[in-house]
């Protein structure tokens, strides 16, 4: 099954995100728990990103993310360093699948060119208990 460049992108950003803030939601993407010790590291690290970057502490951003806030409104000032960090952090993951042979450049070129608008929107996003309010995960297989 063909998957369009923005489902695409709207997958990785949504999966990127709710494994930056699974444990700050209380979700994880499509429900799947970091397994390894490697995993764990990413999550976390990936977790450590947000918080620092938003300059609040998990539990906070967590009650406020439940309280029906966005994000973005969290974060205040720093949601365009928010934004920049995320698209940071996806982009290096898509060359890295570039560099491992399961992107083209061109795929690649296409995703990184929707990606700033499509973490704005996210970050933009109201979520409610739970995780990611409304959005269900699309496609199998999606790699990157």
């Amino acid at each position: 099954m063909m998957i369009s460049s923005k489902k695409k992108i709207a997958v990785i950003t949504l999966t990127s995100l709710a494994l930056s803030l699974g444990s700050l939601t209380g979700a994880s993407a499509a429900g799947v728990k970091p397994k390894s010790e490697v995993s764990k590291a990413k999550h976390e690290a990936r977790k450590a990103l947000v918080v620092s970057v938003i300059g609040l502490d998990a539990q906070t951003i967590k009650s406020r993310l439940q309280a029906g806030e966005t994000l973005g409104s969290i974060a205040g000032e720093n949601k365009a360093a928010l934004i920049a960090a995320v698209v940071e952090m996806l982009t290096t993951k898509i060359d890295a699948s570039v560099s491992a042979g399961r992107m083209s450049a061109a795929r690649a070129s296409a995703l990184k060119s929707e990606l700033t608008a499509h973490v704005t929107a996210k970050v933009d996003a109201v979520r409610g208990e739970g995780g990611h309010k409304g959005h269900a995960r699309q496609g199998k297989g999606v790699k990157g």
